[in-house]
């Protein structure tokens, strides 16, 4: 099973401090590296959300940002700050005695002055213990979208590998071929030199020499590498580090059977599966 690093996620809960929502943004990157904004009712709880992303994430660059939202709370009781109600009147009356006409306060004006209401202040273990749950529920619903972006990516890279097969049963199919028009192509130089060769010597050359050429093991361990990939993509673990891996074998291969190839079809497939694999290692850099 594959799972991209690419997805994005938003959930929210009502309660009694108000509503919470997470937002969630995963994009690629070779480790879990972990960015959170949060209210500052929410701050103590920053280790314990790490821990929360750590049993659900295993790669990716996250920006989590949390927000709550009081404003729902409008009509909800709050208590007056006697103390500095006092003294917010006690120097109002200083300053409107300096005025002419004298002008009082009006109480509304009074219960503007910040921090003389406050809110009565809800449980925050109950908003942390919410908050820890709705992440939770986030870091699930984001699973879930890497998971659909992650079956579009498996797709299109066993699409690949069953192009990069079909490619390699053409080449060889013309490997007897291309050895025959070696064989040919060599006496026909000899030919022209007019040099009568020892037979048995001719053929130890050409028997070393189709050896030098001979991509034979090329061929099997690409097919050995495309088997394998297909493999990795079934399991039920984070693979993107093991497909990139192969990726890098598989492109090893693809050099050393362009650097071999004698025939240009054979050098046209080269360039073929070093194109599909790029396509897949673009690919392969988006999974988990």
């Amino acid at each position: 099973m594959i799972n991209s690093m690419t997805g994005f996620a938003r959930k929210e809960m009502t309660g009694d401090w108000g509503t919470l929502a997470w937002e969630i943004r995963s994009v690629n990157h070779r480790y879990l590296e972990l960015f959170f904004r949060l209210p500052e009712e929410a701050r103590p709880l920053e280790g314990a959300l790490r821990e929360v992303v750590a049993k659900h994430i295993s790669r990716g660059k996250l920006e989590c940002t949390l927000r709550l939202d009081k404003s729902h709370r409008a009509g909800e009781p709050f208590t007056i700050n006697e103390a500095l109600l006092g003294h917010v009147i006690a120097e109002a009356g200083k300053v409107g005695a300096r005025l002419s006409p004298a002008r009082a306060l009006s109480p509304l004006e009074l219960l503007r002055w910040p921090g003389v209401t406050e809110e009565v202040q809800s449980d925050p273990a109950s908003m942390h213990a919410a908050a820890i749950e709705l992440l939770d529920q986030s870091l699930i619903s984001l699973n879930a979208a890497r998971a659909r972006e992650g079956e579009r990516i498996a797709e299109m890279i066993s699409q690949r590998c069953e192009l990069m097969l079909e490619l390699l049963a053409k080449v060889r199919v013309r490997l007897p071929e291309v050895q025959a028009r070696m064989r040919a192509k060599l006496h026909e130089r000899l030919g022209k030199l007019d040099l009568q060769a020892d037979e048995t010597r001719f053929e130890q050359e050409l028997v070393l020499l189709l050896q030098k050429m001979d991509v034979d093991e090329e061929l099997d361990r690409l097919g050995s590498h495309v088997q394998e990939a297909v493999a990795v993509m079934g399991r039920e673990e984070p693979v993107g580090r093991r497909l990139d891996f192969l990726m890098q074998e598989f492109n090893r291969e693809a050099n050393t059977l362009a650097s071999k190839s004698q025939d240009t079809e054979t050098t046209r497939a080269a360039v073929e599966i070093k194109v599909l694999v790029e396509q897949m290692r673009e690919q392969v850099q988006n999974i988990e």
